[in-house]
């Protein structure tokens, strides 16, 4: 998005590692959850792309078309997903459409202003509809986020908190429902951060 250069790295950095590991968890599952684990995969390292700071890598005007291409047809399979099963295909259906509104967004002409000798760009937007979905994902961060915390009656009184493993084909990492959470709430964090940007 139209973001600081450093800001810009550290979601990409997010974003990559976040696709990365839902990769190796697809490959690691079967059935629905490595449909799940695909579809976050496309998220996070759409995002990562995305989110490259356009002063360092410059990215070609018919980009924007390519996103809406990609998380359009993300959005059709997420529809079709939460139809039959619900759930957390309907968030998977949210963020598609979040990001094929950002992709849109972006091929609005940047506004250029100055103010005091320095240039200043906004990207396009609908204000209601941002607003929208920053709420959606602020709340959803929070969720995440207090879901991820141990209750304090959980706690052990000395000694590491034991971690509960679900079986399953693949290694053990790719079943623990924490790390899952964890790459869920980092694209949410993203997604809010380039929701600001926009």
């Amino acid at each position: 998005m139209h973001g600081a250069t450093l800001s810009g790295w550290l979601l990409v950095v997010l974003c990559a590692a976040t696709g990365v590991y839902c990769l190796l968890r697809m490959r690691a599952c079967a059935g629905e959850e490595r449909r799940a684990a695909g579809g976050e995969a496309l998220m996070g390292l759409g995002m990562a792309v995305m989110a490259l700071p356009a002063t360092v890598v410059a990215q070609p005007g018919w980009s924007w078309a390519v996103y809406a291409a990609v998380f359009g047809g993300a959005a059709l399979s997420g529809l079709a997903g939460a139809a039959r099963r619900g759930g957390h295909h309907l968030h998977h259906l949210v963020g598609s459409l979040a990001m094929l509104y950002m992709a849109v967004a972006m091929a609005a002409p940047v506004a250029q202003g100055a103010h005091s000798g320095h240039a200043t760009g906004t990207a396009g937007g609908i204000p209601v509809l941002t607003g929208g979905l920053l709420l959606y994902y602020t709340v959803y961060v929070l969720r995440a986020g207090a879901r991820l915390a141990p209750a304090p009656s959980a706690l052990p009184k000395t000694g590491p908190v034991p971690v509960p493993v679900t079986g399953g084909p693949g290694p053990a990492w790719a079943h623990r429902p924490e790390l899952t959470l964890v790459c869920r709430l980092s694209m949410a964090l993203a997604t809010v951060a380039m929701l600001v940007t926009l």
